[in-house]
């Protein structure tokens, strides 16, 4: 293997040659594997979108109509009813664990940059945080530490999807599966000492679109698990179900990680951002409207959740909510009481959905979401028991996008391209979680808005508040303005126009960029 990568003392604790050695024998097995899936993904979309789902893409109904079950959840899995994710940051990763949630998704992907030193650098704050040994210090001398063990979040490491490649390591003169290397890395560093503490390594896998993407993962945990000498079905994941080819999928999903999954999460805005991509040019019915319109009462998304809880609970596997993205602001508490309220509410229809927990994004919502899964759980760790129905029709309703109802307006072009804008400064700079107008907002963000536009351009849609045809020249105008706003606000020119000359390039294409990341990340790297 070969690192273009620039070295350093952290980069040779965790590139070792053992280390590069186990992820080289990886890649080496399940790359071709990958690539056949990554080529059926491109047929899949098109076939779906000009036929719908049918046949193959559908249910599998022996898998549904057979008796089986998830392996039984190891005891650190079993209470998830609060869930924290974010960055793996030192800091925020201290006091992520130390937040009083179940739960922290450490995120080497949506959430981070995958600059050289934060991909190295991360394995390094996951290995310390496995030997208890992560401290921090800030600039002022304030000193940040770990609580007790048995105080702190369980960790779930997500890596990248597996459409993401590492261009700092290569083998055989090709770029690695960044997916596998970030999963790789952690078995590797972290295995052994999670074992002596009676626990194993655990994960999130994001953007999967299939069930047969899903096994793949497990024949990767199958056979990493002989490497290292891993019990077997001791790693256990948690699947994102963020595209709308997996939502149609779930079961089928479980049933491949059966021995080894934990359970789904419901991924709101990347799964909107999948069914604009997936749906973009099937015209104006697909069309969504802004996306402060689209809430989970939406009935296209009420199902999809619904969904979700019922096979999971079918199956004996968590079902985990979405994401409370409000950051509260220590200098307007009316903004904070109005925000915990909304939190709130969300949560409450979650828990009486059936999911077992849900994702907060910030220390400061921990106790809200607790307190409402308290309030249901009274004392139990989950509700798996809790058996639900599946939604009617719902391989109609699951794509019945024109019952969000709503409609397009300039400003939330406007407001698409301002956030984009101001997210993407931040991701080339090297942060990839960054609050804006007190959400925190990650890459996903970017997805669905700048699919939004790109849609909206396609259909040449009428914006409902000014009656303005979406085109070219008029993104372009919307860009100009946010541009001079932002340089006016004291950004740094030469960023804000590095931003959008980035966006502008994925937003004003005839071919449409399946994500954002892999190309921004030709910009880093």
């Amino acid at each position: 293997m070969k690192i273009l990568g620039l070295s350093s003392s952290n980069s040779e604790e965790i590139l070792s040659t053992q280390a590069l050695e186990f992820i080289s024998e990886m890649n080496s097995i399940f790359q071709p594997k990958l690539d056949v899936l990554l080529h059926e993904r491109l047929m899949r979309r098109q076939r779906v979108a000009r036929l719908g789902f049918q046949d193959g893409d559908s249910f599998n109904k022996d898998i549904r109509s057979s008796e089986w079950r998830v392996a039984s959840h190891p005891t650190e899995l079993l209470d998830r009813r609060v869930e924290i994710t974010g960055p793996t940051d030192p800091k925020m990763a201290i006091n992520a664990l130390n937040s009083g949630a179940k739960v922290w998704l450490a995120d080497l992907e949506d959430a981070n940059t995958p600059h050289w030193n934060n991909v190295i650098n991360g394995q390094i704050v996951l290995k310390r945080i496995t030997e208890h040994s992560l401290t921090f210090t800030d600039i002022n001398g304030k000193c940040y530490s770990l609580k007790d063990p048995s105080q702190i979040a369980q960790t779930l490491v997500r890596p990248r999807g597996l459409h993401m490649v590492e261009n700092n390591i290569l083998d055989n003169g090709k770029p690695i599966s960044a997916a596998f290397f970030d999963a790789g890395m952690y078995l590797f560093h972290n295995h052994s000492k999670l074992s002596i503490a009676g626990k194993a390594p655990y994960f999130y896998l994001p953007k999967l679109e299939s069930e047969f993407e899903a096994r793949l993962w497990n024949d990767f945990f199958v056979i990493s698990q002989a490497a290292l000498g891993i019990p077997k079905g001791s790693i256990r994941v948690t699947v994102l179900i963020e595209t709308i080819t997996a939502a149609y999928k779930m079961e089928e999903i479980l049933f491949e990680l059966r021995e080894h999954i934990s359970g789904l999460n419901a991924g709101r805005w990347d799964y909107l951002f999948s069914i604009i991509k997936t749906f973009r040019e099937a015209g104006e019915q697909f069309m969504l409207p802004d996306r402060d319109q689209i809430t989970m009462e939406a009935p296209f998304m009420r199902a999809y959740a619904e969904a979700l809880v019922h096979a999971c609970h079918k199956r004996g596997a968590m079902a985990i909510g979405g994401m409370a993205a409000f950051i509260p602001n220590k200098n307007n508490q009316e903004l904070n009481r109005s925000a915990l309220e909304k939190v709130r509410k969300d949560k409450e229809r979650e828990v009486n959905q059936g999911f077992d927990g849900s994702w907060v994004a910030h220390p400061g919502l921990v106790d809200t979401c607790q307190q409402v899964f308290d309030s249901i759980l009274k004392g139990k760790p989950n509700q798996i028991d809790k058996q639900t129905q599946l939604p009617e029709h719902l391989e109609t309703v699951l794509i019945d996008i024109k019952s969000a109802g709503g409609n397009v307006t300039k400003s939330g072009l406007l407001k698409n391209i301002d956030v984009s804008i101001r997210y993407l400064i931040s991701w080339l700079d090297g942060s990839g979680a960054v609050t804006i107008s007190d959400l925190m907002e990650d890459a996903a963000t970017v997805e669905i808005s700048r699919s939004q536009i790109w849609q909206q351009l396609k259909n040449q849609t009428e914006f409902a508040d000014t009656r303005e045809i979406c085109t070219p020249a008029l993104v372009k105008d919307v860009l100009d303005q946010v541009l001079r706003d932002l340089i006016q606000n004291n950004f740094e020119e030469v960023k804000v126009r590095r931003a959008v000359d980035l966006f502008s390039e994925i937003v004003l294409t005839d071919e449409f960029p399946l994500f954002l990341t892999t190309k921004a990340s030709q910009l880093i790297n």
